[in-house]
């Protein structure tokens, strides 16, 4: 799932959609005294707040969220990444890139300490596998929020540009998915890309902030 903002023109457009009880959970999540997930006053769906004060989660909540497509993992995902938040490293070359955003569970609860593991190609398009250069995994804040940074990845023969993730609640099954740009020539080429993946990004200076929330089956009975 997309972050909650509506994503306007091109073929990739999913069209403008109402505010949901996940955006106004997500704008209750951010009206606590913590710190944003990105910073420089960035315009989200997040933080349209309502105006009669934040709602507490619900057990349930209809509002039209599947859960995140999953997509094939690709022949350069390693095991064992280090945890971290930030892949970069002295020498890391391309366009700065931030991802926030947050789990849902399929009820619309927000998921605590959910695993989030990423991986890319770097600015040239290669993939380090001999070491963790661009790949490393983090964990969910008690709000149930991420934030990565990293780079723009690089272009290489038959994909668009993409990140790869896996997405797992605790006690849950695991997501295998990848993450897209809007606006790429190549999306309309990619035999796999999935414009429910497709993140919503904003030039901010020279590097670029990307949302996108994750929606995975939490585990632990019907109640999720």
């Amino acid at each position: 799932m997309t972050d909650d903002h509506a994503r306007t023109g091109g073929p990739e457009a999913a069209g403008r959609r109402p505010f949901s009880r996940k955006t106004l959970l997500k704008a209750a999540l951010v009206a606590l005294p913590l710190p944003a997930l990105i910073g420089g006053g960035t315009a989200l769906a997040r933080d349209h707040r309502p105006s009669d004060g934040p709602l507490p989660p619900t057990p349930f909540c209809d509002d039209g969220d599947d859960p995140t497509p999953p997509q094939i993992e690709g022949p350069y995902f390693k095991p064992a990444s280090p945890e971290r938040a930030s892949l970069l490293e002295p020498g890391t070359r391309g366009t700065r890139l931030t991802v926030g955003g947050y789990v849902f569970g399929t009820g619309c609860r927000p998921v605590a300490h959910a695993l989030l593991d990423f991986w890319q190609a770097d600015d040239s398009g290669a993939y380090d596998n001999t070491g963790f250069r661009l790949r490393g995994h983090q964990y969910t804040d008690a709000r149930g929020a991420f934030r990565l940074t990293t780079i723009v990845p690089g272009l290489y023969p038959g994909r668009t540009r993409h990140l790869h993730v896996k997405v797992q609640a605790p006690g849950g099954p695991l997501l295998t998915t990848q993450l897209y740009f809007p606006g790429e020539p190549r999306n309309t080429t990619d035999p796999i890309f999935d414009a429910a993946l497709l993140m919503n990004v904003r030039q901010a200076g020279p590097a670029k902030e990307a949302t996108f929330d994750f929606v995975v089956d939490p585990g632990g009975g019907p109640h999720k």
